[in-house]
């Protein structure tokens, strides 16, 4: 099978999420600036999990462009992704509401440590069915980001139940790190499409 109809369904499900997210930015009651305060800190975190499920939605379509098949086991990896980043909007809206609180601060890197290890999950099934020497192997090699990025959702995790503003900065440290889709699979990428297209040249 080819990855289109995931990487469709999965883009789909990822607007929703978005879409999701922003209806639970409600109107001011008011009309100056005094009026934005109370919802200043749901809006903040409406952009750090907006900024989380685009950076998930660019690395997934990268990490799909370098994968030639997908197989069953695949699509359930993506499911179980699509699963957490569902939970995204929910984690968003508590946390937003109570900003400077322990647990929502903990469970919303909770969470993001799932997502993480989903998306994981999502590229060890894609080796495993492409083959130790597809692109997607070459692409992800190590995945020290991803290992990372595990790391700064559990330093989240724990910060959350002591330091909420630790947890905060660790979650914001894990966005940089993902900001930037992963250099590897770009050049893959690249280096796949001046393949194809010295083939059909040669053809």
């Amino acid at each position: 099978m080819n990855t289109a109809r995931l990487e469709a369904f999965s883009d789909g499900v990822i607007a929703v999420i978005i879409t999701i997210m922003v209806l639970e930015l409600k109107v001011p009651n008011g009309h100056d600036l005094r009026a934005l305060a109370p919802s200043l800190p749901v809006f903040v975190a409406y952009v750090v999990s907006f900024i989380f499920v685009g950076i998930y939605w660019n690395n997934h379509h990268h990490l799909l462009h370098a994968t030639d098949r997908i197989d069953g086991r695949s699509m359930w990896a993506n499911l179980h992704l699509l699963f957490w980043l569902s939970l995204v909007p929910w984690a968003t809206g508590w946390i937003g509401v109570n900003s400077t609180e322990r647990l929502p601060t903990a469970v919303y890197g909770f969470v993001l440590l799932m997502a993480a290890l989903a998306y994981t999950l999502l590229q060890q099934s894609l080796i495993a069915c492409n083959g130790p020497d597809s692109a997607v192997a070459r692409a992800t090699g190590s995945d020290f980001k991803g290992k990372i990025s595990i790391a700064c959702c559990i330093l989240g995790i724990v910060a959350g139940f002591f330091v909420p503003w630790l947890a905060d900065l660790s979650y914001a440290l894990l966005a940089a790190i993902w900001f930037v889709p992963d250099p590897r699979i770009e050049r893959i990428e690249r280096t796949e499409t001046r393949h194809d297209e010295v083939t059909r040249e040669a053809v």
